[in-house]
């Protein structure tokens, strides 16, 4: 989870995301080079800014003539750059509380995003697994109609739900926030 703003902004630029996709698998700049079609230099230069923002790693390094060649990976399987590098613009479900609004999805998606990020790093640091369920599927719709019958009967199942199982009175009990989102389907790009 990429919080800091300026490593959001490192991990964007187009040749360090792909050194990122690349770096998958350890690497030297060298053999980057190679693989990207970039001066070693270069991708030095690029390295070293993502190894500042803390995105790559050394793990190895290797003496090969008069030179060190630096073995480096990426610090994590895949990045998701969290709203809260974007605070002052990050959106907000209070400012858009209309719930058949696409800024009011958009809003919770990012909570949802900044909340299971923070929550993956905070059970990481405590080497526990984090309790979590999500569920994605399509439908398709005859009609605005029927998404609307829909809507209003997946609203009132969930809500069903959380009646039967909330106990405010639990002081063991653990909170959890729950997230459903109808929106249409993208189609994936071949």
């Amino acid at each position: 989870m990429i919080e800091d703003p300026a490593a959001a902004e490192v991990s964007l630029d187009p040749i360090r995301a792909r050194l990122l996709a690349e770096l998958s698998e350890p690497g030297s700049a060298t053999m980057l080079a190679a693989k990207v079609g970039l001066p070693r230099q270069k991708v030095n230069y690029h390295l070293k800014t993502l190894e500042a923002h803390g995105l790559v790693e050394m793990i190895e390094e290797r003496r090969k003539g008069n030179v060190n060649e630096r073995i480096m990976r990426a610090t994590a399987a895949s990045y998701v750059i969290s709203p809260t590098a974007l605070a002052s613009v990050e959106p907000d479900p209070a400012r858009s509380p209309d719930q058949l609004s696409a800024s009011w999805l958009l809003a919770v998606a990012a909570r949802l995003v900044r909340d299971v990020g923070a929550l993956i790093t905070g059970a990481a640091r405590a080497r526990k697994r984090l309790a979590t369920f999500a569920i994605d599927g399509e439908v398709r719709f005859a009609s605005a109609a029927d998404r609307a019958a829909f809507a209003q009967e997946l609203a009132q199942t969930v809500a069903a739900l959380v009646s039967k199982y909330h106990d405010e009175s639990a002081e063991q009990g653990r909170d959890h926030r729950i997230v459903v989102a109808v929106h249409p389907s993208m189609k994936e790009a071949p």
